[in-house]
């Protein structure tokens, strides 16, 4: 593990959700809808990270993320399916130019962004990781 590694990605998923309210209060749904999801990514990785496990594609963030945090119950179940809804609807956000999004959907996305980003905060602190370098 490399604390380094860890902060590092637990700040981009900061800045990703920063930067999905900034883009919800334009009206740029979609795009606040991608940069939700990349918040939720950045801090499920930094909490693989903790474990020393890398993923190399959104599929595989998905699998070791159940498989390495919550299947031993050190993460609640709810965490994986925000993940994983969260994934499903940036996929349909960035691809499906025919869907018409709605901001109230956007910002569930991004509240239960929000809340996945902060347990991964609590989560990591209570492992004895400092996330302010």
């Amino acid at each position: 593990m490399k604390p380094k590694h860890i902060t590092q990605e637990f700040s981009r998923a900061l800045k990703s959700l920063q930067a999905a309210k900034i883009l919800i209060a334009e009206d740029l749904i979609e795009d606040a809808i991608s940069r939700s999801y990349y918040a939720v990514m950045h801090a499920a990785r930094a909490a693989l990270l903790f474990h020393d496990v890398i993923a190399e594609s959104h599929t595989a963030l998905r699998r070791l993320f159940g498989l390495e945090l919550i299947k031993p119950e050190r993460l609640e179940k709810e965490w994986a399916a925000i993940l994983s809804r969260e994934q499903t609807q940036r996929s349909i956000a960035d691809y499906d130019v025919e869907v018409v999004w709605n901001r109230e959907i956007a910002s569930d996305l991004i509240d239960d962004a929000h809340l996945f980003v902060e347990r991964i905060r609590v989560y990591l602190t209570v492992e004895g990781v400092s996330l302010d370098a």
